[in-house]
């Protein structure tokens, strides 16, 4: 999903909508949870990726400097819609795949 689409800040949401397509409000949020997590999860390997070119073994506590391509990348990042925001939108666009355990009858 592109990310431009996706607010930046909170915006109110009924309840009723978001439930709709599971018919339960809870299973809703545990798939937008679960979702959220996947998404920060990949964000923060990104970021990680990115800002293992910037390490140096010589640095220690009294060395280190400040780069500007480091900020700028860790800037970028806090810009972005906060995962939960992103999940939201995905579910209201129906790009989130999702199934339910299925139930073992009890004999």
């Amino acid at each position: 999903m592109a990310k431009t689409k996706v607010p930046t800040n909170t915006i109110t949401r009924d309840l009723c909508d978001l439930a709709a397509p599971t018919g339960n409000i809870y299973e809703t949020v545990v798939i937008l949870s679960k979702r959220a997590n996947q998404i920060s999860i990949a964000e923060k390997k990104e970021l990680t990726r990115k800002l293992e070119d910037f390490k140096n073994d010589r640095d220690t506590m009294e060395e280190v400097f400040e780069n500007r391509e480091q900020i700028e990348i860790s800037k970028y990042y806090e810009r972005q819609p906060k995962p939960s925001l992103v999940a939201i939108e995905e579910f209201k666009d129906n790009e989130i795949f999702y199934r339910m355990a299925k139930q073992e009858d009890e004999e």
